[in-house]
């Protein structure tokens, strides 16, 4: 049984410096002083969430470390909120890989929205625990807009790795 949601274009080995790109540019988009608009998505969870779920061997727990301590240092919040939250985001999301991958964009987008709930969840639950005020439901948008950029953001993400539609008359695949 072949994935519903795969195309039928053979994808190229991801590489490690476009990795290694993504997730600094997805650090920058959290620098983007917004205020406290509701509904902006935590785009360094975003991308961490599709590397740990397609390629959980080159994107891990280590990497979710390192980007939630920068976080927290860049966010001057509670040290070690934004890094338990993306190790643990980072260790669902490479158990459910495969399952995910299984699914057409919209329900893997419907799979991952819990992830992403559960790691505003272990923010928040910290961040009450120091004393910080409860800062409404609507800070739980956020979750949702990042689930609704799953299905953009896989497209985005993926370019690099497409194969060009051609065929080599000198290769048999």
């Amino acid at each position: 049984m072949q994935p519903t949601h795969s195309s039928r274009r053979i994808l190229r080995p991801v590489n490690h410096a476009f990795i290694a790109v993504s997730l600094f540019a997805a650090l920058l988009l959290n620098l983007i002083p917004f205020g406290r608009l509701p509904g902006i998505p935590d785009w360094v969870a975003l991308v961490l969430a599709f590397w740990c779920i397609h390629q959980p061997l080159k994107v891990g727990m280590g990497a979710a470390f390192l980007l939630g301590i920068m976080m927290d240092v860049i966010d001057s919040s509670v040290m070690g909120q934004h890094a338990l939250a993306y190790v643990l985001l980072a260790f669902a999301a490479t158990g459910l890989s495969r399952r995910v991958l299984w699914f057409p964009l919209r329900a893997q987008a419907l799979h991952v929205l819990p992830l992403f709930l559960g790691t505003q969840a272990v923010m928040l639950l910290i961040r009450l625990l120091t004393g910080a005020e409860f800062p409404g439901l609507l800070w739980f948008l956020a979750s949702l807009s990042s689930a609704l950029l799953w299905y953009p953001l896989t497209y985005l993400l993926l370019i690099p790795q497409f194969r060009p539609e051609e065929k080599d008359e000198n290769r048999p695949i």
